[in-house]
């Protein structure tokens, strides 16, 4: 079939943006803001599935930290990730929300809401204005790649059809989520064309432990709160960070351990296993809890002692019961130790479909500074396409926004070098 061209050779150039997610919608916004023709097209019948589900427990658009702490959350892309940021911050994006009419505050913990929590005002209000400015929305049409001619390709109800377009942007998601449209499937159309293509990972993401059947079936979904996570950085220097988790029937999961998911991830892939060591009782002091704990306890059983001495009942109790042997639960020190530096040992990660996002994609050194693929003149990408990856919190959307407002100006520029 001959390739499709939306418009004739007289308008303006036609810029295809493919996926529907925030990079790829802000994408088309300001590719057709400079006087593009965009054409945008998702695998699935509607866009921003994967933005509308984030939200379905409050919409964490971005955060509230200074720009010099903001760029560290990127591990090892701060550089690449700042240089998006530097004309689409977290201040942008909220001004943003506010020409849509969404209103945005500061929760206690510093990251940024939506007044109602919601994402699907903020969606709907954001696509009718796309489609009054005349962004063209094609669902149902997953991208194949391209054909020997360089068009694109994609599968439609209708059956395959060939688009021309004069620069594209790619932006479909990672691997997480895939029944959102976030699958992954355009790895092998990449590599088929020679472009470095880092394997996708799960990202804030939980870990299986494999827990005894007692505690899988009577305290799965119990959470941790507060705990505290110690660790070493590579150099060696302490670290430690407090948050909540909670146990799974397979192991773990939680804000504190997706925030530490990279860390435990890398140590799997390194070593086989990683060990997660958190403090159960945090503003205990382990020497007290000894003392406590060393005192006779008579006629009564260990779980009342533990409960009257040291205020440990549940979960934490179960967890004790599920490391320590007979002799190791007779010795006062050894429970105080344990409580203070529990070592939950994590075999791996949970699969990359139940994550909240995904590590991987295209390697940013085949990327130009304008985020164009060196390899392919014309094709830029943006969002978790590429490989980077953030904590939640907001960092995570907000350098999504920012990949995707790049990566249009990258188009933009690129353009007006060829037209000169």
């Amino acid at each position: 079939m001959p390739a499709q061209r939306p418009e004739d050779s007289a308008s303006p150039p036609t810029i295809a943006v493919i996926g529907g997610g925030p990079a790829g919608l802000m994408a088309a916004e300001t590719l057709r803001a400079a006087g593009l023709q965009v054409d945008l097209y998702d695998a699935k019948g509607s866009v921003g599935r994967k933005f509308l589900i984030a939200g379905k427990g409050g919409m964490n658009l971005t955060h509230s930290d200074p720009i010099d702490v903001f760029v560290t959350r990127y591990h090892g892309r701060c550089d690449e990730v700042a240089a998006w940021l530097r004309d689409f911050d977290a201040d942008a994006l909220r001004a943003w929300a506010r020409g849509l009419g969404v209103e945005t505050f500061v929760g206690t913990s510093g990251r940024v809401f939506p007044s109602d929590l919601k994402a699907a005002p903020l969606l709907r209000g954001w696509v009718r204005r796309l489609r009054e400015q005349g962004v063209r929305f094609h669902v149902q049409h997953r991208w194949l790649g391209w054909n020997d001619g360089d068009a694109l390709r994609f599968a439609t109800p209708d059956g395959d059809i060939d688009v021309q377009a004069d620069a594209t942007v790619l932006a479909m998601g990672g691997g997480s989520w895939p029944e959102l449209g976030s699958d992954g499937a355009w790895v092998d159309a990449l590599k088929a064309k020679d472009i470095d293509v880092a394997p996708l990972l799960p990202s804030n993401c939980g870990f299986d432990i494999g827990w005894s059947e007692h505690l899988a079936t009577r305290f799965a979904g119990e959470p941790l709160k507060p705990v505290v996570a110690h660790w070493q950085d590579t150099d060696g220097t302490a670290q430690q960070r407090q948050g909540e988790c909670v146990l799974t029937a397979t192991g773990i999961e939680g804000s504190l351990v997706y925030a530490l998911s990279p860390m435990l991830r890398d140590a799997i892939a390194r070593d086989g296993h990683a060990t997660l060591v958190l403090d159960l009782l945090p503003g205990r002091e382990e020497a007290d809890l000894a003392r406590r704990l060393a005192k006779p306890r008579g006629s009564r059983s260990l779980s009342e002692h533990l409960r009257r001495e040291a205020g440990v009942t549940g979960v934490r109790a179960a967890l004790l019961y599920e490391v320590l042997d007979k002799a190791a639960l007779a010795d006062s020190a050894c429970i105080a130790r344990t409580l203070k530096h529990f070592p939950f040992r994590l075999q791996r990660t949970r699969p990359i479909a139940e994550a909240i996002s995904s590590a991987g994609g295209i390697r940013m050194e085949a990327l130009d500074p304008q985020l164009m693929l060196r390899a392919r003149p014309g094709v830029f990408a943006a969002g978790e396409m590429l490989d980077w990856e953030a904590p939640t919190g907001g960092y995570l959307l907000t350098a999504c926004f920012a990949s995707g407002h790049h990566a249009a100006h990258g188009v933009i520029d690129w353009l007006a070098q060829r037209s000169t």
